[in-house]
């Protein structure tokens, strides 16, 4: 046994090197590794060309930008040679990436590059440096503006939720809060929350209240509705069962009927947070003196639509992100859905 381990051939260098490379199937595509970078510089080559009709700090600012975009993507493209996660994510979100950029370019062709005045007039259509420019000259006040929209949607949208899943356990369970509460979801579930502001504004001593309130309402129906409905649906197998081993009502409320509503209930905050999301702008615009629904109408009143699509810009990515962080724990709590339901 000793002389067999003896005479093993040792294996080259070369050939350890074959073994630890990766997979063909686990690296990324060249076609995807070079979309960001071939768009950016697609990009360049318009903006160079378009230079010549925006102001010269607009042109050093967007330069500076596609810059330090295209070295950002050189260097993500070497490190995902040493991270599997990164290797996915190139995957799923290059291509996004690539198409955005050549979308900015198009509109910098239309915009600063063919000045197509009469289907696109300025100042209503400024160019994507200009737009750039408005972002940093008023970061200051568009952050200001988010964290007071952070917090009034966080506010009502807490509010909201906490009442829609009392409201929606009690209903979906006991029977006579079902009998009473069905007709005030049907009668009052359906009006919009927006249409309650001239009520709101005169009930409420504070337009702040006034806000986090009507967010409150356009997430509350949703979330009852569908977690009334989940608890109402629960298999009758599973109650049973518990019952069998003995199980309190308590815990069949907690530990059984809500855990197999979770479905509908995620679905119910996924709808109340597009409805509080409008409600928010919304309130934002009439009663509410900051948040970026007060900075798109005071901004659009002074004819500043370079910082109107700034608000607009901030608002996607302000929205979009708070959406992931709930798909992210949506994934976590319902883990054990993934391989029998499609995400």
């Amino acid at each position: 046994m000793s002389q067999e381990l003896a005479v093993q051939p040792r294996i080259p260098i070369s050939a350890e090197r074959e073994q630890i490379e990766l997979p063909a199937s686990s690296r990324v595509p060249a076609k995807i590794l070079l979309s960001v970078p071939v768009a950016i510089i697609l990009a360049l080559i318009v903006h160079w060309f378009s230079a010549k009709n925006e102001p010269e700090n607009e042109t050093r600012l967007y330069n500076l930008f596609l810059g330090e975009m295209f070295g950002a993507s050189l260097l993500i493209a070497y490190l995902q040679r040493f991270s599997a996660g990164l290797r996915e994510w190139m995957k799923e979100t290059c291509p996004i990436i690539g198409v955005a950029i050549l979308f900015l370019a198009i509109l910098e062709i239309i915009t600063a590059g063919l000045r197509w005045m009469p289907l696109l007039p300025m100042p209503y259509f400024p160019s994507p440096a200009g737009v750039l420019q408005s972002m940093i000259n008023d970061r200051e006040l568009l952050f200001d503006s988010t964290w007071h929209s952070l917090a009034l949607l966080l506010g009502g949208y807490t509010l909201g939720v906490t009442i829609g899943l009392i409201t929606g356990i009690c209903i979906g369970w006991f029977p006579l809060a079902r009998y009473w509460g069905m007709p005030v979801l049907k009668v009052v579930g359906p009006i919009p929350a927006t249409a309650w502001i001239p009520l709101a504004m005169i009930v409420s001593p504070s337009a702040m209240f006034s806000a986090i309130g009507l967010i409150a309402l356009a997430v509350w129906f949703p979330v009852t509705m569908l977690t009334a409905s989940g608890i109402s649906n629960t298999r009758a197998s599973y109650l049973d069962v518990a019952r069998t081993l003995g199980a309190s009502r308590s815990y069949l409320i907690f530990r059984v009927a809500i855990p197999a509503a979770m479905p509908n209930i995620f679905l119910g905050l996924f709808m109340g947070l597009g409805a509080s999301f409008l409600t928010l702008i919304v309130a934002e615009t009439i009663g509410v003196k900051s948040g970026l629904g007060w900075y798109v109408t005071w901004a659009q009143g002074w004819a500043e639509y370079g910082k109107v699509y700034a608000a607009l810009v901030i608002m996607a990515a302000f929205f979009s992100s708070i959406m992931s962080v709930l798909f992210k724990v949506r994934d976590h709590v319902l883990v054990w859905q993934k391989g029998v339901i499609k995400w």
